[in-house]
């Protein structure tokens, strides 16, 4: 006997992440309230097509109501019902862009038409995302060709990967199990088969699925010897001949620029120092001198060059040695 057919075509996806019910609450309300005010509307439609129908004995005096004040009405009301809709999904909106500090971080690499993750010591996997239960959990996302949709129905858990930025998302998984990962923009002709599984694992069973069969360095470390291998550290390094910046204690910092005024050194900063150092804001006291690796550079390697420069604290200053992460 074949299933039901509410469990075998499920309208609605399971809810999975802290993020879930939150955006479940916005969503249901508004359709509710959006049903509530058509079913109104048709019920008053309703009611004055009968009743006043053509030859109906119902009385039609002369109108009681100043029409500019129920329309003065209608309008206040609906606004004021909507703008809270729009302050809410704002408030749902900032919640999400924000994750929490010290979050686990996770590297997403989007291409045609796969997804290449890694975590933070070098465990790598295809079309697969493994996380810990109840822990927070940040990915920092990149695409190497087209825009691609970072899409898990279950988290409620939808971002954009738009070449030439990094970019980031985070969630909290409640649930243990497997949930379905899509593209949710069309990347090309093989679109519909860029599909995986987000696995959510007790953290004790994560961490041994994290350290079993790794033979990768940490994402931190190579990052370390891609930094020698394009030749960064004979700059960036200190002592050194050439005039530049130190890079330890660099990201999350407010720095100084030319001309005065500061920016904020997240990701996406030192992505474009890197690949377009001419055309972002000088720091303060230096000269544009370092050269563009656009199309140099992979955007697996940049983002593993990212997580060293994240990894380096302030007395390291740059220096020659990597920071103290060990591959397992």
């Amino acid at each position: 006997m074949s299933a039901p057919l509410a469990l075998s075509f499920p309208l609605f996806p399971p809810s999975a992440s802290s993020l879930a019910p939150r955006v479940d609450h916005v969503f249901f309300t508004l359709v509710g309230v959006t049903v509530l005010l058509v079913a109104a509307l048709t019920a008053v439609n309703l009611y004055f097509l009968i009743h006043y129908r053509r030859g109906s004995s119902a009385p039609r005096p002369p109108l009681q109501v100043n029409p500019n004040h129920v329309e003065a009405a209608w309008i206040a009301a609906t606004t004021v019902i909507f703008l809270g809709f729009y302050f809410w999904g704002a408030h749902l909106y900032i919640f999400e862009e924000r994750p929490p500090g010290h979050a686990l971080e996770i590297q997403v690499t989007a291409r045609q038409w796969m997804w290449d993750i890694r975590h933070e010591n070098g465990r790598r996997e295809f079309n697969e995302l493994h996380v810990p239960l109840g822990e927070d959990v940040r990915l920092v996302m990149s695409s190497e060709d087209v825009i691609h949709s970072f899409f898990v129905p279950a988290f409620r858990l939808k971002q954009d990967i738009v070449p030439g930025k990094v970019v980031s998302s985070w969630f909290h998984a409640t649930k243990t199990g497997t949930f379905h990962l899509f593209c949710g923009q069309y990347c090309g002709t093989a679109h519909s088969a860029m599909v995986g599984d987000v696995i959510v694992m007790p953290p004790a069973q994560y961490a041994k699925w994290l350290t079993v069969g790794n033979s990768q360095e940490s994402v931190a470390v190579r990052g370390r010897h891609l930094f020698e291998r394009y030749s960064c550290a004979g700059c960036h390094d200190q002592p050194a001949a050439v005039h530049a910046p130190p890079l330890g204690g660099l990201y999350g910092s407010l720095v100084p620029i030319t001309g005065g005024g500061f920016v904020r050194a997240d990701e996406f900063y030192i992505r474009d120092h890197i690949l377009r150092p001419g055309r972002v804001p000088i720091v303060a006291g230096y000269e544009n001198v370092m050269p563009s690796f656009q199309n140099v550079i992979p955007e697996s390697d940049l983002l593993d060059l990212i997580a060293y420069i994240k990894s380096l604290p302030a007395e390291t200053s740059g220096t020659a040695k990597p920071p103290a992460i060990s591959p397992p």
